[in-house]
C-alpha cells in the first residue's frame, strides 16, 4: 500500500476498509471489502472516521428497497464523526486536525469519508466521538420536521410516533430543551417507560391502547399542534383526529405505507396541514443552511451538555450484520453507531 503525505500531521493511504455491497441482501452482505480512499472537492474535507450512526434508510438500501442519490457513494452510512485530515479548496487548512460530525449521503461505513464542509458540525469536548455520530442524522430530521416544517414551540403538545427510534429519542431531547409537551408512541410497556425516564411527557403503548383516544384524554379533546409521523399509510387519518385547529402533520417515512385516504373536508374545516419531507436527496446548499440554524441554536445546548444522543450500543465496524439485524428486530432504544477503533 503506498501512501502520501497530506500534511505533517497526518498520513493519509490510497486504499480502506469499507462497507460496500455488490448486491441487495440480508445482513450478512454487510462484509469488509477495499475501496479507494475518496477525495475532497471543492467545498469538501475529508474525514478519518472514528464513528458511524446506523440509521434505517441504510438498512432499506441493503435490502434494495432504497437506492442512494445521484451521486452519492455505493458505500452504505450517512451520518459521521471523525477528524478532518485533508480539504479540498476552498476549505482552509486551519481545519485539519478539527473534529467534526457531518451528515453525508453516503460513504460512512468506511474508515475515510468525503464530506461538505457546510454540513460539519465541530464536537465539543460534551461529545464523545460515538455520541457525535449519533447525532446528525436524528438531529437534522427532527429540527427541519417538527421545528421548522410543523413550527413547534414552547408551550405546544406534540405527537411523535416511535418514541425510543432515535429519530423519537431526539425528539425528546429537543422537545425538552425548548419547552414543548411530547407525547410519544411506543410499542410495549418497557419502552413506554423508557421513553417516559428520556424525558417524554406521555407515553402510550399503541399495542394496548387507541393512541387518538390516548391523545384527546391527555389534551382535554384539544388535540396537538404537530404530529410527526414515519408510519403512514392509516395512522394519517388517525393522526389527523388527534390534531388541534390550525394543526400540522409531517410525514418523514412511510412504514406502515405510502398510501393513505383522508378526510378531507375535515382538513378544510379544522384549517390542518399535511406536508413532508426527505432529508437525503435535498441539495448541499439546504443543509449547509440548516447545520448553520443548528450551529446557532442548538449546538450550544450541546456544548453544554445539555443535549446528548441516546445510545442503544455499539458495534465495532467488522460487526455491521450485527448492528443491521438489531435494528431490524426493533429492539433498540436510541441509535445503534458502529466504532472504526
Amino acid at each position: 500500500m503506498t501512501a502520501k503525505t497530506v500534511t505533517p500531521r497526518y498520513i493519509v493511504p490510497d486504499v480502506m476498509k469499507a462497507i460496500d455491497p455488490e448486491a441487495p441482501g440480508g445482513p450478512e452482505v454487510l462484509v469488509l471489502v477495499k475501496r479507494a480512499v475518496p477525495h475532497p472537492g471543492a467545498g469538501e474535507v475529508l474525514v478519518e472516521i472514528a464513528a458511524a450512526g446506523v440509521n434505517r434508510p441504510e438498512v432499506m438500501q441493503r435490502q434494495g428497497k432504497y437506492p442512494p442519490p445521484p451521486g452519492a457513494p455505493s458505500i452504505l452510512g450517512m451520518e459521521i464523526a471523525g477528524t478532518i485530515v485533508a480539504v479540498g479548496d476552498g476549505v482552509g487548512e486551519e481545519q485539519i486536525g478539527q473534529r467534526v460530525c457531518a451528515l453525508i449521503t453516503g460513504g460512512a461505513y468506511a474508515e475515510y469519508a468525503v464530506a461538505p464542509f457546510g454540513q460539519c458540525l465541530s464536537v465539543p469536548e460534551a461529545l464523545t466521538m460515538i455520541e457525535a455520530a449519533a447525532m446528525p442524522e436524528t438531529l437534522f430530521t427532527v429540527w427541519t420536521n417538527l421545528f421548522e416544517r410543523a413550527y413547534a414551540t414552547e408551550g405546544d403538545t406534540v405527537l411523535v410516533h416511535g418514541g425510543t427510534s432515535g429519530i423519537g429519542t431526539m425528539a425528546i431531547g429537543l422537545c425538552a430543551i425548548f419547552g414543548i409537551d411530547i407525547i410519544v408512541t411506543a410499542g410495549s410497556k418497557a419502552k413506554c417507560e423508557a421513553a417516559l425516564s428520556l424525558g417524554a411527557t406521555h407515553a402510550i403503548d399503541y399495542k394496548t391502547e387507541d393512541f387518538v383516544e390516548r391523545v384527546k384524554q391527555i389534551t382535554g379533546g384539544k388535540g396537538v399542534a404537530a404530529v410527526l409521523d414515519m408510519v403512514g399509510g392509516d395512522y394519517v387519518a388517525r393522526n389527523l383526529q388527534c390534531l388541534a385547529e390550525d394543526g400540522r402533520h409531517v410525514s418523514i417515512a412511510v412504514q406502515g405505507g405510502a398510501n393513505a385516504t383522508v378526510p378531507l373536508f375535515e382538513i378544510m374545516r379544522r384549517r390542518l396541514t399535511l406536508t413532508g419531507s426527505t432529508l437525503r436527496p435535498r441539495d448541499t446548499a439546504f443543509k449547509s443552511l440548516v447545520a448553520d440554524e443548528l450551529a446557532r441554536t442548538v449546538w450550544p445546548h450541546v456544548e453544554a451538555g445539555k443535549l446528548k444522543p441516546v445510545i442503544d450500543r455499539v458495534f465495532a465496524f467488522a460487526d455491521a450484520p450485527a448492528a443491521h439485524a438489531r435494528m431490524e428486530a426493533g429492539d433498540h432504544v436510541g441509535k445503534i453507531v458502529l466504532s472504526m477503533t
